[in-house]
């Protein structure tokens, strides 16, 4: 039986890598294939053996990842003592996660163990130095946007782009009341009771993201709520881990005691539902802002990191930009309020903007139609199907 090996260090990598093990379940050469490393429910739910704890890898940010580093290096000293051992497979395949990844491909290659990497490192915005280790430790390098291919030719790396695997899972027409009577459903309320704006609230899938840009979204809520007096808003917030639900009620309380008549609903988990519904959606930046933007929603994104961390990312980029759908777009296309600038106030305004200017948003969706046509691809399909060959490679040459 064939082995692969692959690591997802995050709930985004678990979304992306899921369909990638149900295809290869429909490829003959592939169908009883061993599949182990690090994943979460997603990928177990499709045949994972989960070795390890996803959670230990889930940090964002270079302070952050200070504080869990010895417990990272620890576990990825054993995951490639385990798969240079018994646990040798005859592929690797890292998701996403480059700077824990990297290091295992990087490893595993040297031994003679192919790796391909799904999802390229964010190079053309960010520490573009990456590419030479890359070229050390990646055989070959599946993309999921259409400009990076070039990149990585350039510097003699194979590359293949397979589109990304949100685009083909959200419909390019989006049904808000649908999803608004989903919503309802999911938590036991009355019928129409989602019949005003819907601002959906997307602060992080990360405790520190939670603990630094929740109480900024809270806080906007209650201005946004001052400011439109007249309107009825309805903020709903989806809880991405099981973990944030007691931060998030906690500040959902504490915000509850000062405005008492704010409608705000926490939900577990239906980050899709939420954007489909949603009228405009206050969203930390990260893979949910393309969510929001295949499911053609306008949008106001925000991000704080610590100071020190800002600072080092500030001094390795070159992009203007840090959201997904302005870095597609190549222009800001929606706003972008990180660090100082995002306060309650300038967040309220930018929301207020896009719900004031119909038109504007009318422009939005048409661009974010077009980058939807552009990314929809068999992204699951064309990821198996590079394992596969890549499996099919191995067994020749043994066969030799």
């Amino acid at each position: 039986m064939a082995k692969l090996a692959c690591v997802a260090g995050e709930p985004s990598g678990d979304l992306l890598a899921a369909p990638v093990l149900s295809a290869l379940r429909q490829i003959p050469d592939t169908s009883n294939l061993e599949v182990y490393g690090i994943g979460g429910p997603r990928m177990q739910a499709e045949g994972l053996r989960s070795d390890w704890p996803m959670e230990t890898l889930s940090v964002r940010g270079y302070v952050e990842a200070i504080k869990q580093l010895p417990a990272i290096l620890k576990l990825r000293k054993e995951l490639i003592a385990n798969l240079l051992g018994e646990g040798r497979p005859d592929v690797y395949l890292g998701i996403d996660a480059p700077d824990f990844n990297l290091g295992v491909e990087l490893a595993l290659r040297k031994a003679g163990i192919p790796t391909l990497h799904f999802v390229s490192p964010s190079i053309w915005a960010w520490r573009a130095g990456r590419i030479t280790k890359i070229k050390q430790a990646v055989e070959r390098m599946l993309c999921i946007f259409p400009f990076e291919t070039e990149i990585y030719e350039r510097a003699g790396i194979k590359a293949t782009y397979v589109g990304h695997p949100l685009a083909s899972e959200i419909p390019l027409e989006p049904n808000a009341a649908s999803a608004k009577q989903r919503i309802e459903k999911s938590l036991s309320l009355p019928a129409n009771a989602l019949s005003g704006i819907v601002i959906s609230v997307l602060p992080g899938s990360r405790g520190s993201e939670i603990e630094l840009i929740a109480p900024v979204f809270f806080e906007t809520m209650v201005e946004l709520s001052r400011r439109m007096p007249g309107q009825i808003l309805h903020f709903v917030i989806p809880v991405a881990t099981p973990r944030l639900r007691a931060p998030l009620e906690s500040l959902l309380k504490a915000t509850q005691e000062k405005s008492p008549t704010l409608d705000i609903h926490l939900i577990d988990g239906e980050a899709d539902a939420v954007l489909e519904a949603a009228d405009v959606v206050l969203i930390a930046s990260g893979t949910a802002t393309l969510q929001a933007a295949l499911w053609k929603k306008p949008m106001v994104i925000s991000y704080k990191v610590p100071w020190l961390t800002a600072q080092i990312m500030k001094r390795q980029g070159y992009l203007p930009y840090v959201g997904l759908p302005n870095i597609l777009c190549g222009e800001f296309v929606v706003p972008e309020l990180l660090q100082d600038d995002a306060t309650p106030s300038k967040l309220a305004d930018a929301v207020l903007g896009w719900l004031n200017n119909p038109s504007k948003v009318s422009q939005l969706k048409t661009r974010f139609a077009q980058m939807h046509e552009t990314l929809r691809r068999p992204t699951g399909l064309l990821v198996a199907q590079a394992v596969a060959q890549t499996i099919t490679s191995v067994k020749n040459r043994v066969n030799a």
